[in-house]
């Protein structure tokens, strides 16, 4: 018997496959715990139905962070911080310092995991920072870092 899995199930599928498995486990285990639907035609054309929409939906939020990520990339971000001579900082700035710089002076609203810091930044100067988006884009911002 065919089945389309409604769930992740261990060893036999991910959501939205089809897969073939006996009647016996498909009437027992499968369809009772409403793991699965059999796989007739209506049920098939609707699961093609789903997909074609969730494929629709990702690419509208991929185009998305495409466009955002250009507004961000057009924008830099000045952070003040505490420092002595040479330009050397009394400790290194934060993704979580960065994001806060970000919403007060830009108004965009980032989570501060979504930052990627190559290495600490413990001195003055300008950095560019990545900022993942979505999986598939990353954008980059300049981030000036003054000492005070």
């Amino acid at each position: 018997m065919q089945v389309i899995l409604l769930e992740d199930v261990k060893s036999l599928g991910k959501k939205g496959d089809v897969v073939k498995v006996s009647d016996g486990y498909a009437r027992n285990f499968i369809l009772p715990k409403k793991l699965g639907l059999e796989a007739t035609e209506k049920n098939l054309k609707e699961l093609a139905i789903q997909k074609a929409e969730e494929e629709a939906r990702q690419k509208a939020i991929y185009e998305e962070a495409v466009e955002f990520g250009k507004k961000l990339e057009a924008k830099s971000v000045t952070l003040e911080i505490k420092g002595g001579e040479g330009g050397r900082t009394f400790g290194s700035v934060t993704a979580k310092e960065i994001a806060a710089a970000i919403e007060e002076q830009l108004g965009f609203d980032i989570d501060k995991k979504k930052l990627v810091l190559a290495d600490p930044i413990k001195n003055a100067g300008s950095y560019t920072v990545g900022i993942k988006l979505h999986p598939k884009v990353t954008a980059e911002m300049k981030v000036n870092v003054k000492t005070v």
